[in-house]
C-alpha cells in the first residue's frame, strides 16, 4: 500500500496546481493593449509548441516501433514501447502545461507590478509553481503507474511475472521517451528563442538605439515567444526527462541492495526509495513555495526564494531520515559490502549539500553584484572583443569549482554507500524539484512581463518592478541550469553503472584501441553537438538581422510609431529555422551511440559514455555559466557601471559592447549549453536499451 499513497499524493499535488492555474486566470490582465500584445505571444507560442510536436509524433512514432520490434524478451519486451510513448507524451505535455500557465502569468504580472513588486513576485512565482508542480507529479504518476503495471503483468496481461530487472528494463523506455522529447525541445526551443532575441539586440539596441522590448523592433514578440517555447516548454520538458532519469537510475542500482529483512509490500525498499523520497521532496517544495514572499518594494525577492528553496531542502532532509529508519535494517549489503543504513541518508544530504554548493558558485559567478560580472562590464570599455575575451575566460574559470564539488560528493558518496550511494544523492539533489523548477521558471515569466510593460507603454516604476524581477530570474535560470548539469553527472553516472552491470563489463581498458577510439568519439561529441545548436542560431539570427533591418528599411513610419512592425514575418523566421535545424543536433543522441555500440562493441560503448560524460559536463558549465556572466554584465550598465571614476549607462559605447557580448552568451546559455545535460542522460539511456542488443 505504500506506493499508492505517493501516488495520490502526485494526483492531489497536480490538482492543487490547477487550482493555482485557475487563480491566476482570474487575475486582472490589464488594458486592452496589454491583453493585445500577451495574445501575441500566447498565439506565436502555441503554434510553434503545435508544429514542433506535429514534427516529433513521427519520430517518436518510429522509434516506438523500432524499439518494440528489436526488444529481447529474455531481458525486455514490447511493452517498453509502450512506455516510450507514455514517456515522451508526458515531457510534451510537461512542456505544454508549463508554457501555458506562463503565457497567461505574463501579461498579469505586468498589472501586479502597477501595483507592487510584492504581488509580481507572487504573480510571477506562482505561475512558475504550477509548472514546477506539474512536471514532477507527472513524472510520479507516469512512473508509479507503469512500475505497477509492469510488476504485475501476470495479474494485468496473464503472461508470466516478471523479475525485477525485467520491469526495470522495460521502464527504463519511459525515460528514454521523455528525454528525447526534452533533447529536441530543449534544441528547437533554443533556437527559436536566440535567434529572435540575438536579431533583437543587434539590430535594435546595437543600431537602432532603441529600448529593449521597444514595440518598434518587428523582432520583440519572436524573442517574448521564444521566452516561452526555450525557456519554459523546453525547460519543462527537459527537467521532467531529468527527474524521472534520475529516479528510474536509482531504482536500476537499488537492486545491488541485498541482505534485507524489510519490503515494501513485497519489493525491495531500495528499489522503491527514490520514489518515496521524490513524493516527501513535492510535499516539501510546496510548503517551501508559501514563504516566498515580500512585505513591500524593498523586500529581496532573491532572498524570498532562497528562503523557500533552503527551507524545502531542509524539511525533506529531515523527512528523508525517518523514511530511511523506517524502510531498512540497521545493515545493508551492496555488492557484497556491507554498510550501514544510515549512510543512505547521509548520501542524501551530500547530494543536497551538492547541490546547493554548485547553486551558490554558480550564482558568484553569474550575479550582478559579484567581481566576475562586474569585471566583464568593465571589460567592456574597450569593446565588443574584449568583453567577449573577458566572459569566455570567466566561463572556463567557473568550470573549475563546480567540478571539483561534484567530485568530491561522488567520492565520498560512493565510499559510504556504493554506487547505490551516488545514484541516491542525485535522487536528493533533485528531490525538490518542484520549488527549484519554479524558481527557474519565474524569470522567463517576469522576463515576458517587462516587454509587455515596454510594448504597452506602462508607467517607469513597471518596467523597473519587472526588471529587478528579471535580474533575479537570470541568477537563477543560471543556478538551475547548474543543478541540472551536476544531477545529469550523478545520473549518468549512475547510467554508466547500469550498463556495466547488464554488459557485465567490469573495467573500461583505455589501452584497448577501439575503447580509446570510442572515448575520443564521445569527448568530442559535446564540441559537435553544441556547434551545431550554436551555429543553427546564428544562421537563424542572420536571417531576423537582415529581416529586421529590410522593415526598419521599407516600413514609412515604423521608427516614428505611426506603423506597425509586421511581427508574424520574424515569427516565421524563428519557427522555420527550429523545426528544421533541431533535427540534427538532436539525432547524434541516437546515431553515435548505436553506431559504435553495433560496430565495436560494449566495452568501446563504455569508453564512448565516459568520453560525453567528462567533455561535456565541462561545456555544459562553461557555456551556461559564461552566457548568464554576459547576460547580466548587459544589465549592470541599466544602474550605471564604474570604468575608472566614470560612469557609464544604458546607450553608452561600452553598454553597445556588452549587448555583444550579451548575444554571444544567448546560444551558450539557452540552446547548447542546456542541451548538453540531456544529451549526456541520453546517450546512457540510448546505451541501457541496447545493451542487451550488443552484449
Amino acid at each position: 500500500m505504500e506506493i499508492y499513497s505517493i501516488l495520490i499524493v502526485a494526483i492531489l499535488a497536480f490538482f492543487f496546481a490547477l487550482t493555482k492555474s485557475a487563480w491566476i486566470t482570474k487575475l486582472d490582465s490589464g488594458d486592452d493593449t496589454m491583453k493585445k500584445i500577451a495574445g501575441y505571444i500566447a498565439e506565436g507560442a502555441i503554434s510553434f509548441l503545435r508544429a514542433e510536436y506535429k514534427a516529433l509524433s513521427v519520430f517518436v512514432v518510429i522509434v516506438a516501433i523500432i524499439i518494440g520490434v528489436l526488444a529481447e524478451e529474455e531481458t525486455s519486451h514490447w511493452l517498453i514501447a509502450v512506455a516510450f510513448l507514455i514517456g515522451a507524451s508526458l515531457s510534451a505535455t510537461a512542456g505544454y502545461l508549463g508554457m501555458k500557465i506562463a503565457t497567461r502569468s505574463n501579461v498579469r504580472t505586468t498589472q501586479a507590478a502597477r501595483y507592487s513588486l510584492a504581488k509580481a513576485l507572487n504573480v510571477s512565482f506562482s505561475g512558475g509553481l504550477v509548472m514546477g508542480i506539474n512536471v514532477v507529479s507527472l513524472g510520479i504518476i507516469g512512473i508509479i503507474s507503469l512500475f505497477l503495471l509492469f510488476n504485475n503483468v501476470d495479474v494485468v496481461f496473464g503472461m508470466p511475472k516478471w523479475e525485477m530487472h525485467k520491469v526495470l528494463e522495460v521502464l527504463i523506455g519511459f525515460s528514454l521517451g521523455a528525454e528525447s522529447i526534452a533533447l529536441f525541445a530543449r534544441v528547437g526551443g533554443g533556437i527559436y528563442t536566440k535567434a529572435a532575441d540575438v536579431g533583437a539586440d543587434l539590430v535594435g539596441k546595437v543600431e537602432a538605439n532603441i529600448p529593449e522590448d521597444d514595440p518598434r523592433n518587428p523582432a520583440v514578440i519572436a524573442d517574448n515567444v521564444g521566452d516561452n517555447v526555450g525557456d519554459v516548454a523546453g525547460m519543462g520538458a527537459d527537467l521532467f526527462g531529468s527527474y524521472v532519469s534520475t529516479i528510474l537510475a536509482t531504482m536500476v542500482l537499488g537492486l545491488t541492495v541485498t541482505d534485507m529483512n524489510k519490503n515494501f509490500s513485497g519489493i525491495n525498499p531500495a528499489v522503491l526509495l527514490p520514489i518515496f523520497i521524490a513524493g516527501i521532496g513535492l510535499v516539501f517544495s510546496i510548503v517551501g513555495s508559501f514563504f516566498v514572499r515580500i512585505p513591500d518594494d524593498k523586500g529581496s525577492p532573491q532572498r524570498a526564494l532562497n528562503i523557500g528553496n533552503f527551507g524545502a531542502v531542509a524539511l525533506t532532509a529531515l523527512a528523508a531520515y525517518f523514511l530511511i529508519q523506517y524502510a531498512f535494517d540497521p545493515t545493508i549489503t551492496i555488492k557484497g559490502t556491507v554498510y550501514d543504513s544510515v549512510n543512505i541518508f547521509y548520501s542524501i544530504i551530500i547530494g543536497l549539500a551538492v547541490g546547493i554548493a554548485i547553486s551558490l558558485v554558480i550564482e558568484y559567478y553569474t550575479g550582478k553584484e559579484y567581481g566576475p560580472v562586474k569585471y566583464i562590464a568593465r571589460q567592456s570599455l574597450t569593446g565588443g572583443a574584449t568583453n567577449i575575451i573577458s566572459g569566455l575566460s570567466i566561463g572556463m574559470i567557473s568550470t573549475a569549482i563546480p567540478v571539483i564539488i561534484l567530485v568530491a560528493g561522488i567520492v565520498s558518496s560512493y565510499s559510504i554507500a556504493g554506487l547505490y550511494g551516488v545514484a541516491i544523492a542525485a535522487t536528493g539533489m533533485m528531490a525538490t524539484t518542484a520549488i527549484q523548477l519554479a524558481i527557474d521558471a519565474f524569470g522567463p515569466i517576469a522576463d515576458n512581463a517587462g516587454g509587455i510593460a515596454e510594448m504597452s507603454h506602462q508607467p517607469a516604476e513597471v518596467r523597473q518592478r519587472t526588471d529587478i524581477l528579471d535580474t533575479v530570474g537570470n541568477t537563477t535560470a543560471a543556478i538551475g541550469k547548474g543543478f541540472a548539469i551536476a544531477s545529469a553527472a550523478l545520473t549518468a553516472l549512475a547510467m554508466f553503472s547500469a550498463y556495466m552491470n547488464t554488459t557485465e563489463l567490469k573495467a573500461i581498458d583505455i589501452s584497448n584501441a577501439k575503447v580509446l577510439g570510442g572515448l575520443l568519439i564521445g569527448g568530442m561529441a559535446p564540441f559537435l553537438f553544441s556547434a551545431y545548436c550554436i551555429r543553427a542560431v546564428g544562421d537563424a539570427a542572420n536571417k531576423m538581422v537582415e529581416e529586421v533591418r529590410r522593415q526598419f528599411r521599407e516600413i514609412k513610419g515604423i521608427m516614428e510609431g505611426t506603423a506597425e512592425a509586421d511581427y508574424q514575418k520574424c515569427i516565421e523566421i524563428s519557427t522555420n529555422a527550429a523545426l528544421k535545424q533541431m533535427i540534427l543536433p538532436g539525432s547524434l543522441a541516437f546515431v553515435m551511440p548505436i553506431c559504435i555500440g553495433f560496430i565495436f562493441g560494449a566495452e568501446s560503448l563504455g569508453g564512448f559514455l565516459a568520453g560525453v560524460l567528462v567533455s561535456g559536463i565541462m561545456m555544459a558549465f562553461f557555456q551556461s555559466n559564461a552566457g548568464g556572466a554576459w547576460d547580466n554584465a548587459k544589465k549592470k550598465f541599466e544602474s550605471g557601471v564604474d570604468i575608472n571614476g566614470q560612469i557609464y549607462y544604458k546607450g553608452s559605447d561600452p553598454h553597445k559592447a556588452a549587448v555583444v557580448g550579451d548575444t554571444v552568451g544567448d546560444p551558450f546559455k539557452d540552446t547548447s549549453g542546456p542541451s548538453l545535460n540531456i544529451l549526456i542522460k541520453l546517450v546512457s539511456i540510448v546505451a541501457m536499451v541496447i545493451a542487451p542488443l550488443i552484449v
